[in-house]
């Protein structure tokens, strides 16, 4: 991390986000407009509360053809100032606007709340430091992988360097520096490199290009030189990692909890019992994965169910391929971390006497 340390973001890509201001709604009016626009239009009123025209009104003119959001007095939004439309009513004279997007802080730091509550009710210290790992996690991809990939450094590289240190730091946070955690930082070491040479290949060997997305197309608008496949197989890897660490740390535990319960097992039965275990875990967490990927694309699973294309064609399409081989590579990652971590855990586990096994099964996390 030292080494490809890049320091600050370079802003190249401040002109692909347009500009807005917070706003709120303080009226909504139903009214007739002109036939070249629609049968009926919405009237929105608001108050500007940001930026150069904080505490003026304005006005926001929309379709009630569903395409447009819907607006309510109280919302807070996004807004950016917006050419009079032709056909629309700006009698009274207040500028224009255009909503950009809904300001959605203060219900989602609402949320988070809710969530570490629940995680300090029921981890209590361990839960603590489970934040605190999340925390950190989330300033290693600010702080490092994003401000390195927008400098120009490899983003492979970036990003399995970055989910390395994640892993690393997260795993002794939460678990310790014990032989269990060591296990676990082995396992996902060697699953991280796998899950990444795996999406590298198939990156390739599939054609993807990255371009599946709006957001993929700005940034090469704005700099040719940006790897899209790259940002592609760093995603995929980083993607992975979230489930790897759970796997890995739980499967080390498994290994030490059954040696500590009956320490006379040899190294087949150790490693063999736990394989039972890390065999359930497998098949529960890559039902998950599975589910969280096809979770993100349903709109784009619904176009294709109506039957435009047949299911090969759209298989083939990058926009789904991409889900595709993100899943499998994270799957295979799975599937190899549990034998990887159970072999170098029963090795460790073997070599600790009964009173280090105790201890370390105090703190064991198995599922």
């Amino acid at each position: 991390m030292a080494i490809l340390w890049s320091g600050g973001v370079a802003k190249k890509f401040a002109e692909v986000v347009q500009p807005n201001d917070l706003a709120t709604v303080t009226k909504v009016e139903d009214n007739p407009c002109a036939q070249t626009v629609a049968t009926r239009c919405t009237k929105v009123t608001i108050r500007v509360l940001s930026g150069s025209d904080k505490g003026q009104m304005g006005l926001i003119q929309s379709t009630n053809d569903g395409i447009d959001p819907t607006l309510h007095v109280g919302d807070k939004i996004r807004v950016a100032s917006s050419p009079e439309v032709p056909g629309y009513d700006y009698g009274d004279k207040l500028a224009a606007y255009d909503v950009t997007d809904f300001e959605r802080g203060k219900p989602m730091l609402v949320l988070f709340g809710i969530f570490a509550l629940m995680v300090l009710a029921l981890s209590r210290l361990r839960g603590f430091f489970s934040l605190i790992g999340l925390g950190v996690s989330l300033a290693v991809i600010l702080t490092f992988v994003v401000p390195g990939i927008l400098n120009g450094k490899p983003p492979v590289l970036i990003a399995i360097v970055g989910s390395l240190a994640i892993a690393l730091l997260t795993i002794v946070l939460c678990h310790g520096r014990g032989p269990r955690a060591i296990a676990a930082m082995l396992g996902t070491i060697a699953t991280l490199l796998l899950t990444a040479g795996l999406a590298a290949l198939f990156t390739r060997t599939t054609h993807l290009t990255g371009l599946s997305s709006d957001e993929s197309f700005a940034l090469r608008l704005v700099d040719q030189h940006v790897s899209l496949t790259g940002l592609l197989i760093a995603g995929m890897v980083i993607g992975a990692l979230g489930v790897l660490d759970d796997v890995t740390v739980s499967q080390s535990s498994t290994v030490f909890a059954l040696q500590a319960a009956n320490p006379a097992l040899t190294h087949r039965e150790l490693f063999g019992h736990a394989m039972e275990v890390g065999r359930d875990h497998v098949a529960a967490t890559v039902n998950t994965l599975v589910l969280a990927y096809a979770g993100s694309s349903l709109p784009v699973l619904l176009i294709f169910a109506s039957g435009a294309i047949s299911p090969g064609q759209a298989v083939s399409l990058e926009l789904v391929a991409e889900q595709v081989v993100g899943t499998l590579v994270g799957s295979i990652g799975l599937i190899a971390a549990v034998p990887l971590t159970t072999l170098v855990a029963t090795v460790l586990a073997r070599s600790l006497t009964r009173e280090e096994l105790a201890a370390e099964a105090l703190g064991a996390h198995v599922h």
